[in-house]
């Protein structure tokens, strides 16, 4: 789920107020404030609604939630970050301007710059460096990168990649960093667009995955971010599709062959995929399996939304269509920006769905 942004100038009392709002809708059995409780409290991260409701719900899990969805580990942190702020907790700079660390933050320019020979020396000088992170708040991702993650430019920060890339990973790879920074540098690559913009993004999965990258952990995260390139690349490499990226792929005779030995969380999140890339007999045949068209989709896949509002984003009409004859709910809003899928349709400027909504919102008002 995407994070939000805090204001200019955050109130903790306006934080503490939304805390206690989230409470409230708790109590009331709001489907959004389940919604939100699940991506954002590690416990009910796999719990139906029922259980969201029914589990206890103290002011400080609240508060951890609303800490978590502005991008901050914990509530202690997000009170930190209003009460003494300072360089790193500057979220109007580019990462790489908020490093306090001067060697590391020489180690990111030398990338940026494609500076081979200097890296090298920098770090034969510092031989921990490969293994140092640093600590970033504020954003659903990229939070504590090590050096080989800057790699990818994935946040955006130049919106370019230096035409030595590659030579720069292999340099860093060399190093030996930690295999948990090799699969999170892949998953970076895989979803990002200035890698494939710059033509190097399969070269940059090849020479990770040479460098014992697993193939399998980035493949869900390029199927959401529709890198399908990417995402056959990784399968190249030994990557396994399961029934989520068989959807999000389109493949229906291999979904099928696949759909009688999934669980309901696959295929949750197929539906999800299915939905979103405009997979129309395969988002039928999960609807006639008994997928619900109105459940948001699950944490970690666009999860403030639900298939039809990401079917109406995309301007997949007839996926649209067949969701709302399926029982779609049309008043469900995201739990970020408080659209509905016509107001998500309307913001992808998508005049047919939008008017195929004001039909059917025509029809559901009761007659004199």
């Amino acid at each position: 789920m995407p994070t939000k942004q805090l204001p200019e100038n955050p109130s903790l009392d306006h934080l503490k107020h939304q805390a206690k709002d989230l409470l409230r809708q708790h109590a009331l059995r709001e489907s959004s404030s389940a919604q939100r409780l699940r991506e954002f409290l590690p416990h009910l991260r796999h719990a139906t609604d029922e259980k969201v409701f029914s589990a206890h719900l103290a002011l400080s899990d609240a508060q951890l939630a609303i800490a978590r969805e502005y991008g901050f580990a914990s509530w202690v942190r997000l009170r930190r970050h209003i009460e003494k702020n300072g360089l790193s907790d500057n979220l109007t700079l580019p990462y790489h301007e908020r490093i306090k660390d001067a060697v590391f933050r020489r180690a990111v320019n030398l990338i940026d710059t494609g500076d081979a020979s200097n890296l090298l020396l920098l770090l034969k000088a510092n031989p921990m460096l490969i293994q140092q992170h640093v600590l970033f708040e504020g954003g659903n991702y990229f939070r504590n990168p090590s050096l080989l993650e800057f790699i990818a430019e994935n946040p955006v920060r130049h919106g370019t990649l230096p035409s030595n890339i590659v030579e720069i990973a292999a340099i860093l790879l060399e190093a030996r960093p930690e295999q948990r920074s090799i699969d999170d540098t892949l998953g970076l690559v895989v979803s990002g667009r200035v890698p494939r913009e710059c033509g190097v993004q399969l070269q940059l999965i090849d020479i990770l995955c040479k460098f014992s990258a697993n193939p399998n952990s980035p493949l869900l995260t390029a199927a959401l971010h529709g890198e399908f390139e990417a995402v056959q690349q990784l399968i190249r490499w030994g990557a396994k599709p399961g029934l989520p990226i068989l959807a999000a792929l389109g493949t229906t005779e291999d979904f099928l062959s696949h759909l009688s030995l999934s669980d309901s969380g696959q295929r949750h999140l197929a539906l999800a995929l299915a939905a979103q890339y405009g997979n129309t007999e395969i988002v039928r045949t999960l609807l006639d399996a008994g997928e619900d068209p109105s459940r948001y989709n699950p944490p970690g896949a666009h999860s403030h939304s639900t298939p039809l509002h990401q079917a109406a984003l995309a301007g997949h009409l007839d996926i649209v269509k067949l969701l709302v004859e399926s029982g779609a709910r049309l008043d469900i809003k995201d739990t970020i920006w408080q659209g509905t899928p016509a107001d998500w349709a309307q913001h992808g400027r998508r005049e047919a769905i939008e008017a195929y909504f004001v039909e059917r919102s025509d029809m559901r008002k009761p007659t004199k």
